[in-house]
């Protein structure tokens, strides 16, 4: 990693602790906050404010490796990401498919289309982006299709946390509908999943190896940590340990699962070495 990419992760990293001992010291201790006009105002806005600066910050973090290795070539598939899970969060906010009915409120910022932030299509592509990369790296010798599932699951696990931190603790966004999950209805990690394969896809078709070679392995890995930090700190706080427990789990078994391909690869792959020169000394015709 280059030194302009440790300082961004380092500024994610910082940005998002500071936001979180806010949010643990204001929004779950309000008594602690002075009670004076002043005081009340700079909470109201700063409570809007640092959630749109923190996929702010996000996003500078992860434009610098793709500015300095691919400098515009990134931005066909950011473009084909937004696109997509901009109209994919419209008709769930409209009609309810592939996440079922809710509704965002104000404090996210402009929306386009009178329902979808404008900063969600773009945070969208910025966990999409490490889930590609790291699926790809951590299964190499698989299938497209099974590194491309393997990403929009770890996308998926992001929402594990991130839906009772921006739903359940603040009103980020209301659902329709209750669920089991911290209000959320189950049809929402389906919608996750489906939505995320379909960025994937576009992921692959507009970058391929190139996104691999341009933000790597250890970038990706802190980067998504740095934003997963985020809603799973705020749970921590909120002392909502089922959310955190859920997402942990989820993390370790996917990662489980992701070790248990690279043995197998490993040892088809070994075997494969072992029987080359056997076939090659067997005489013709036994």
């Amino acid at each position: 990693m280059s030194r302009s990419e440790q300082v961004a992760l380092g500024g994610l990293f910082a940005f998002t602790l500071s936001a979180l001992f806010g949010y643990w010291a204001f929004a779950l201790h309000p008594e602690w906050l002075p009670q004076t006009e002043s005081a009340l105002t700079f909470y109201s806005i700063s409570f809007r404010f640092f959630a749109q600066l923190q996929i702010a910050v996000a996003a500078v973090a992860l434009t610098v490796p793709l500015v300095k290795r691919m400098r515009a070539g990134w931005v066909a598939g950011f473009v084909a990401v937004f696109v997509v899970s901009f109209l994919s969060e419209f008709m769930g906010t409209g009609y309810g498919i592939p996440f079922g009915g809710y509704s965002y409120t104000a404090l996210l910022g402009v929306q386009l289309g009178g329902r979808v932030p404008a900063l969600i299509p773009v945070s969208w592509f910025l966990m999409a982006l490490p889930s590609y990369v790291l699926a790809r790296l951590a299964m190499p010798a698989q299938p497209t299709w099974v590194q491309l599932t393997m990403a929009a699951v770890l996308l998926v696990i992001w929402d594990l946390a991130l839906d009772p931190a921006m739903s359940f603790l603040t009103p980020y966004w209301v659902w329709e509908e209750t669920g089991p999950y911290y209000g959320m209805p189950w049809m929402n990690l389906f919608g996750w999943f489906v939505t995320g394969l379909v960025l994937m896809a576009l992921l692959h078709r507009f970058g391929g190896g190139r996104w691999v070679e341009a933000v790597g392995g250890r970038f990706s890995l802190l980067y998504y940590a740095g934003v997963l930090l985020m809603p799973l700190g705020m749970l921590v706080a909120a002392g909502e340990w089922l959310g955190v427990v859920v997402t942990l789990v989820a993390l370790a078994l996917w990662y489980g699962v992701a070790l248990g391909l690279q043995v197998r690869d490993s040892a088809a792959d070994q075997a494969g070495t072992r029987a080359e020169p056997l076939a090659a000394a067997t005489p013709a015709g036994d």
